[in-house]
């Protein structure tokens, strides 16, 4: 029988339709929780799978209990709809995962002002307007933490070369977590981020590199496990951290990681913003 950890916690994941969010809502389950599932994919769609009704339904077979919304993270009024909603029905929250993302890396030159609002509106603005809706909550909880799916900050310019307004988003969700934590210290509410050290098997990096890459990925669970073993096994006490999942892992006393492999003995590929000469890079995945 798996473990109770968040037995009667709450937890608001957004982008939960599909790849680490219903993830790490699966793994959340498992564990006792009462999930909140945001997303803007309540109707199956022709080319992705998954919606939050679906995921909804394999929340529940896990042990959880699921509130399905959908939701637009650009709009605000959405958001505050999205927590009164998610309070009503389980009377407080107690962990928010910031997961939706938009994933569009083009050069300046390529960046319309559609563009760029939809990269900063889906991932720092709503992020930071989520937290923002969820304070009043976490405040009250004895176990509330606020997890931001985003990089190491790098300021190494290749990493800002043909992809700027991306990385000006998500390293923006990046300061989110360093600021708020240190804001937020006193109300006992932790602020981590945390990023695939490999390149994930999601529909967008089959978008964007094609299914070939799929044998150099790994699968959304070892960010859920890892976001499991931060939101049970540290108290709080990890906060202010962008961390990256096999490294975070590995204190945690894990050190076998071939079942996350989608094909393994494959050379894995290493996820943007992360150096490492062991991995195949990520410009030879695209």
């Amino acid at each position: 029988m798996a473990d109770q950890a968040l037995k009667g916690k709450t937890v608001l994941v957004t982008g939960a339709s599909r790849g680490i969010g219903r993830a790490i809502a699966l793994r959340c389950a498992k564990g006792g929780a009462n999930l909140v599932l945001a997303a803007k994919s309540v109707q199956p769609h022709p080319k992705l799978q998954g919606t939050v009704t679906s995921v909804a339904k394999e929340v529940e077979k896990a042990g959880g209990r699921a509130l399905p919304l959908g939701v637009d993270v650009r709009d605000y009024e959405q958001i505050d709809a999205m927590v009164a909603q998610a309070v009503k029905t389980f009377g407080g929250i107690d962990i928010l995962v910031n997961n939706a993302g938009a994933l569009k890396m083009v050069p300046v030159a390529e960046t319309s002002p559609k563009i760029f609002d939809l990269v900063n509106g889906i991932n720092v603005r709503s992020a930071f307007l989520c937290a923002r809706a969820c304070l009043p909550y976490l405040e009250k909880s004895s176990q509330a933490h606020i997890l931001n799916l985003s990089p190491p900050l790098s300021w190494d310019p290749k990493w800002l070369k043909g992809r700027l307004a991306y990385t000006i988003s998500k390293y923006g969700m990046s300061l989110c977590t360093l600021g708020m934590a240190d804001e937020f210290r006193a109300k006992k509410i932790a602020v981590n981020s945390l990023w695939p050290k490999t390149v994930i098997d999601t529909a967008a990096i089959e978008w964007i590199a094609g299914k070939e890459a799929r044998r150099h990925c790994r699968t959304p669970e070892i960010v859920a496990d890892a976001a499991y073993a931060l939101f049970t096994n540290t108290q709080g006490k990890v906060t202010g951290q962008t961390l990256v999942d096999e490294d975070f892992l590995r204190t945690q006393g894990v050190d076998n990681f071939s079942h996350y492999a989608c094909e393994p003995g494959n050379k894995l590929a290493a996820d943007f913003y992360i150096e490492d000469p062991q991995l195949v890079s990520t410009e030879e995945l695209m």
